[in-house]
């Protein structure tokens, strides 16, 4: 079963215990309910293209542990082409959803990072980390699993670190080391796609201290782990995820709070436990990945934001070529996120366990592009698309159904006699879905956030050496350092 089809993946989703909330209710089933079925549906398509002869390079590989052909997103990231696989996998997944897919991204790169790390940590500490780690791998890839990564946690006082917080479970903790396992309680904080996963891979938010060691833990739960709690969040246009009709399209995301209390993880899924000098190096190796193919994922949705306006022009009554110069700009957009990504792990190397990691100088620069060129790609659809799709005056489904009023709609929504008034309706909200509803995915805060990325960028760029060269090619004889800093 190493590569699910649809209906099989549903039913594994099926067969897991309720413990997802939205909307204040308990669902009992994630792949029927409005609130969750668009994004279920959108990593359902991920099954579609690993069966589907036209896109299966891309989404499925050979295990490197068995030899047997695996879901993509299981697999090991060992060389610059299975990480590049990592972009291309992410462009395709937006072009067929529009939209962020986690359960196929952020638990992948998670255990390419531990895989790395766990090694660095067997080695001094003498642990089996990686021994574990493997056997959960080879575990995921058999039965196909979808996991979703969690890093951000709730947090707390921002001025205070974990262990200074008068609410321990601000930040997941290790409460109680067993001979047998570990007991964790704690919050996780906007994780995408977990009502679309079976099993969630945690890692630490930070890097921490020794006062912080019971922070500092990674280990990989089933979704429905007896005490966790996972209530998805909705954004301002979510409400319209309960409504029929095309309001919406058919897939989505979703992020969730997790909420972790007393939740017992057996050794064989614990793969750190208070080393914490290492939680840094997590971090590093994670962002540098992660922030290399989120370049790829803007790029895919830019992909489709460049095609809803042709269809726009089109429906309207105009060539999409009328606009081939602002279709420029968003085609540029798009792949300055996407070459970078590629270009930082084109720049990167083999980390300590053998999975590649990108170069971190880079991948942080491409991360401060993700969170400014697609919304200048937006503003381009939305300039494209016009009022109909921007000023937020359009009739509802329900209203062009209306059997008094409907046809008079329909009417005035019409523009070219060639397309029906539902087309331009459809073409419109996707549009406006993609721009400014719930198809925006995290382009801002997505992955970290571009000041921290600007921090990295800071601190990796060399500004002395390039002082030197400067210095010498201007023909100066004496040294320039910087000047000592006054003391207060």
């Amino acid at each position: 079963m190493a590569v699910k089809t649809r209906k099989e993946y549903l039913a594994s989703l099926k067969a897991m215990r309720p413990n997802v909330y939205k909307f204040g209710k308990l669902i009992q089933d994630v792949t029927t309910d409005p609130a969750t079925k668009r994004t279920v549906e959108s990593h359902a398509r991920a099954f579609d293209a690993s069966n589907d002869p036209q896109y299966a390079d891309d989404f499925t590989m050979t295990s490197s542990f068995t030899g047997e052909k695996i879901h993509r997103w299981n697999g090991m990231m060992e060389t610059l082409e299975d990480i590049m696989a990592n972009s291309k996998l992410k462009r395709w997944m937006y072009r067929f959803n529009g939209s962020c897919n986690g359960g196929v991204c952020v638990g992948w790169n998670a255990q390419n990072t531990m895989w790395n790390v766990s090694a660095m940590v067997d080695k001094e500490y003498g642990t089996n980390y990686q021994e574990r780690l493997k056997k959960w791998i080879i575990e995921s890839q058999v039965k196909g699993l979808v996991v979703a990564g969690a890093l951000t946690d709730a947090k707390g006082d921002r001025a205070m670190r974990p262990s200074q917080q008068s609410n321990p479970d601000s930040n997941v903790h290790v409460k109680e080391a067993r001979p047998d396992g570990i007991v964790i309680s704690g919050y996780k904080a906007m994780i995408c796609g977990v009502a679309a996963s079976n099993e969630i891979f945690i890692l630490p938010g930070s890097g921490y201290r020794e006062e912080d060691q019971d922070y500092a833990v990674v280990c990989v739960v089933p979704k429905d782990i007896e005490g966790l709690t996972i209530v998805e969040t909705r954004r301002a246009s979510d409400s319209r995820e309960l409504e029929t009709g095309w309001d919406i399209p058919d897939t989505g995301i979703t992020q969730a709070y997790l909420l972790f209390q007393d939740c017992f993880v057996p050794n064989e899924r614990v793969f750190l436990c208070k080393e914490f000098k290492y939680t840094g190096k997590i971090i590093e190796y994670f962002t540098a990945n992660y922030r290399a193919c989120i370049g790829a994922c803007v790029a895919g949705q830019g992909d489709v934001m460049i095609g809803a306006g042709a269809l726009m022009a089109r429906i309207n009554g105009l060539a999409a070529s009328t606009f081939a110069g602002k279709m420029v700009e968003m085609a540029v957009n798009n792949e300055t996120t996407y070459a970078m990504g590629i270009g930082s792990m084109a720049l990167g190397k083999k980390g300590p366990g053998g999975t590649w990691v990108s170069d971190s100088l880079i991948a942080h620069a491409n991360k401060v592009h993700v969170a400014t060129l697609p919304y200048e790609t937006k503003r381009i659809c939305q300039d494209i698309g016009g009022g109909i799709v921007e000023t937020g005056c359009f009739p509802s489904y329900e209203d062009f159904k209306n059997p008094v009023y409907g046809p008079l709609i329909e009417k005035a929504v019409k523009a070219s006699d060639k397309y029906s008034a539902e087309a331009r309706a459809r073409a419109a909200r996707l549009s406006e879905w993609l721009t400014l509803g719930a198809g925006v995915p995290g382009c801002m805060h997505g992955g970290g956030s571009p000041d921290g990325a600007k921090l990295v960028v800071r601190a990796l760029t060399p500004v002395d050496q390039f002082a030197e060269y400067a210095r010498k090619i201007a023909g100066i004889e004496e040294q320039i350092p910087e000047p000592e800093k006054k003391k207060k």
